[in-house]
């Protein structure tokens, strides 16, 4: 029972320290969004106000990203402040090893995956949709980048669908649709446009160019505006035109499961859904990591060295995980392979720490 009690302090030392670097975390890049977004205040109808609520909106998604460096900060300014005022050594002296003190830590890792979880599929997807629409509602009548355009493409009922851009979550602008047979052959190309997004699923374009092929020859016409029912409900809609990143985890999982039964490529999908069932190995290598510097002489380093440490490690990390994404996505890599070899690396190379410094 006693323990059990000096688990629970540890947990509530780290989980303390945990709140404080992934709040802070959080912050700095949201200010740093905040400060890019500046330079689109004064277009349209785009405000200060408009710039801080994306930034506010976002911040959910920023607070998953930093999650795991900031566990990493949190153990090596908990430990180690118990390390600097003797505490785990009067929890050693009292029957804790090493190993119970870093894996009343681990424990942590289970409730923190949950919040994740919860926090991916119920918050993030909701804020990114909202903050995106918002600000391209503000936009509008600016300039607005390329780069934000909420363009996407799918496959279904041997269709591709092409979104260009939607305006906001019931209009989308210049459509592409590709209609094929049994044998893949391509018998009917519509171009619209502009599709409004009925609630029924079905979709009222309009100026539509329609292109019929039969016996190798075109046959062309032109609608004012027709009715097409989507493959794609407007749920899955609003979360596709996400990022991947931003997609909830159980869309992501069944829209990649589609595409494999369609026998379409799936790659950029898998890299993330595999990143993010990696998370817990990085919680637990980052964490391991820390213990060298934690009870590996000596132990009265300033807070300022602790810190240096960790963010050494996290740049490396983090580093380590984009650089073989790339490679996985350049070379076509198995996507497990890509997201699980950095953390394992990684604990690899904490256990060798760990058992040079006892020696």
């Amino acid at each position: 029972m006693k323990l059990k009690r000096f688990d629970r302090y540890i947990q509530l030392v780290t989980l303390r320290a945990f709140v404080l670097v992934a709040l802070g975390l959080t912050a700095l890049f949201s200010l740093l969004e905040f400060v890019d977004q500046l330079s689109f205040v004064g277009q349209g109808h785009y405000r200060l106000a408009d710039a801080a609520a994306y930034t506010a909106l976002l911040a959910p998604a920023r607070f998953m990203q930093v999650t795991p460096i900031a566990l990493l900060l949190a153990c090596l300014l908990g430990l180690g402040g118990l390390a600097k005022h003797s505490e785990l050594t009067a929890l050693q002296g009292i029957g804790l090893s090493e190993m119970q003190i870093i894996g009343a830590v681990l424990r942590l890792i289970v409730p923190t995956i949950v919040l994740l979880f919860l926090v991916g599929q119920f918050v993030v997807p909701s804020a990114r949709h909202m903050a995106q629409q918002g600000r391209a509602t503000a936009l509008t009548s600016g300039v607005v980048n390329a780069a934000d355009n909420t363009a996407f493409w799918a496959h279904g009922d041997q269709q591709f669908l092409g979104v260009h851009r939607f305006v906001n979550e019931r209009l989308g602008e210049d459509i592409d649709i590709y209609r094929f047979d049994d044998r893949g052959a391509l018998t009917r190309y519509l171009h619209a446009a502009h599709a409004t997004i009925g609630a029924d699923d079905n979709w009222v374009l309009t100026d539509v160019t329609r292109k019929d092929i039969v016996a190798d020859q075109f046959h062309t016409s032109h609608q004012d505006s027709m009715t097409w029912h989507a493959f794609l409900s407007s749920r899955q809609i609003r979360f596709l035109s996400l990022p991947p990143e931003s997609v909830p985890p159980i869309a992501l999982y069944r829209y990649i499961r589609d595409l494999k039964r369609h026998h379409l490529p799936a790659t950029r999908y898998e890299q993330e859904l595999w990143s993010r069932i990696s998370t817990p190995f990085a919680m637990i290598a980052l964490i391991t990591c820390a213990a060298p510097f934690v009870f590996g002489p000596p132990r009265s380093q300033s807070l300022g060295y602790r810190m240096a440490i960790g963010i050494a490690i996290a740049i490396v990390f983090s580093l380590g995980q984009e650089i073989t994404n790339r490679l996985g996505l350049l070379l076509d890599l198995n996507p497990a392979i890509t997201a699980l070899t950095p953390p394992i690396l990684l604990m690899l190379s904490a256990a060798y720490l760990f058992i040079h410094t006892r020696e």
